[in-house]
């Protein structure tokens, strides 16, 4: 977890970073952690970390041990989470490997503080992280990035944008790779996602993804609190 010990100290010692926390929460990769044994609940009082299938579904949650989190896997594409804190989580479900496809979601989503509900990737060939969000907390995600431009896709504004990461961890270990966001304009706790809508678009920016690899609609959060019970299908 040297990553996120750096990170934290970085948050304690610097004012610069605190206004932009979510600039580092962008460079924690699910997979690279090392796996405990799956459970229907992942209750933190260690550092839990589990990927698996579940009723057709791919999971994956992920945490650095601090604060308060727990994650719950439902029936079907539901999940759970709650979290308090100075906590860095993600979690959610999907499949694995991604594709162009429509995400069908519903989401009781209460946050106080930085978090971000999203579609949550990663590509190779070339190695790229990706996210469209949905719906956020206190501070915009969409402020990390280059802007390259605006698109509409299921009845609202998206903007897109992108950062390279350099030397960060990722699903194929420490590498320096491609970030792409979308960040809609009007925030919403259910609908559907047309995945091959965003994908087009970010093709008309010189964005391009590769071979998918995981791919969820998950909740991210960082030194906040909340909680969020969501559906996918």
């Amino acid at each position: 977890m040297v990553l996120i010990r750096s990170v934290l100290l970085a948050l304690l010692g610097a004012s610069s970073a605190l206004s932009n926390p979510v600039a580092e929460l962008g460079s924690i990769d699910i997979e690279a952690r090392r796996p405990v044994p799956n459970s229907e609940l992942l209750i933190r009082d260690s550092t839990p970390n589990s990927s698996g299938y579940k009723d057709g579904y791919y999971y994956s949650f992920w945490s650095d041990g601090l604060g308060s989190v727990n994650y719950t896997n439902g029936r079907g594409g539901s999940y759970a989470i709650t979290w308090s804190g100075p906590c860095s989580t993600i979690g959610g479900k999907g499949w694995n490997p991604g594709r162009a496809k429509k995400f069908h979601y519903s989401a009781d989503y209460r946050t106080n503080g930085n978090s971000i509900l999203e579609v949550y990737g990663w590509t190779t060939d070339p190695l790229v992280e990706y996210r469209i969000v949905e719906n956020f907390g206190s501070y915009n995600p969409g402020s990390v990035a280059q802007i390259k431009g605006k698109h509409i896709a299921d009845g609202s504004e998206y903007t897109v944008g992108n950062v390279t990461r350099y030397n960060q961890p990722s699903i194929q270990g420490t590498k320096t790779y491609q970030q792409i966001w979308s960040v809609r304009r009007n925030k919403r706790r259910n609908g559907t996602i047309s995945l091959s809508d965003h994908f087009d678009a970010w093709k008309k920016f010189n964005l391009t993804l590769g071979r998918h690899n995981y791919q969820l609609f998950a909740l991210e959060a960082y030194f906040s609190s909340g909680s969020v019970n969501v559906t996918l299908w």
